[in-house]
């Protein structure tokens, strides 16, 4: 059971960041109704500044069946964009491990960066199906010998679970070089699947006396241009079975004018 809605929460986050805003994507037999936003909209042209992305979404298999398994995942941000962890606390597995949402808070409210809830429903044979809900919350930290996130979901309906899962942050050369990625054991033959998540992303902080954020961004207009649209990350799914789902995301931003108020 928490290995089933963990897992499922974790596309749906993904799959929230990626699509355009409230458009319905079908691809593969997959539906996904997504929202996602970030701001400030209005950002320096040169610079780096903080940003929070509040995301939620669902979904679905077009044929109203669970929704096919997740193996693995990666999104690459655009190099306009940048994930920050300079100074910033950490968490690890073994102290969210078996633990409430307000346990983890107790022992890694340091390293936080994100908080949302979810809800998901678990189908057993026979048409029995049990829905469960939950809170979520990201944390900083290190996967292996990189940087990264731990996800931590908790379930306090019907049943009482807790899962973390980790997301791995490398960089690569290109227009978009910061991917982070996960791969996701198998769930249950796919019994569980999510209906719905909502995320806020974002957490800004202080390190040797400068003002930073977990997630920057800039608006990299060309010179003589005060915006436009940008490629903002590409997103890559591949499901067990092989169904695999890729798209690149656009959004639009503004220059910041000298001078004006963060």
């Amino acid at each position: 059971m928490r290995r089933i809605v963990a897992g499922a929460a974790l596309v749906t986050l993904v799959l929230g960041v990626g699509f355009a805003r409230g458009l319905p994507i079908q691809k593969e037999g997959i539906r996904v109704r997504a929202n996602a936003e970030f701001a400030p909209r209005t950002l320096p042209r040169n610079r780096l500044a903080p940003v929070t992305v509040q995301v939620g979404g669902r979904i679905e298999a077009v044929d109203g069946s669970a929704p096919p398994v997740l193996a693995k995942l990666s999104i690459a941000i655009n190099r306009a964009s940048r994930i920050s962890v300079a100074g910033l606390p950490t968490c690890t597995a073994a102290r969210l491990q078996q633990t409430t949402s307000q346990a983890a808070l107790a022992s890694c409210r340091p390293a936080l960066v994100g908080n949302g809830s979810f809800a998901a429903d678990v189908d057993f044979p026979e048409d029995h199906t049990v829905s469960v809900s939950g809170r979520a919350l990201a944390f900083n930290a290190r996967v292996g010998k990189r940087p990264g996130v731990l996800l931590h979901f908790y379930v306090s309906s019907p049943v009482k679970a807790a899962l973390i899962l980790p997301l791995t942050i490398t960089h690569r050369k290109g227009e978009l070089g910061t991917v982070l990625s996960a791969h996701v054991p198998t769930l249950a033959a796919g019994l569980g699947h999510i209906t719905e998540l909502h995320l806020k992303l974002g957490r800004r902080y202080s390190y040797r006396g400068e003002r930073r954020g977990f997630l920057n961004a800039r608006c990299a207009a060309p010179p003589g241009f005060t915006g436009g649209p940008f490629q903002l990350a590409e997103l890559s799914l591949d499901f067990v079975g092989g169904k695999h789902v890729d798209g690149t995301i656009e959004r639009a931003c503004r220059v910041r004018q000298a001078g004006a108020r963060r």
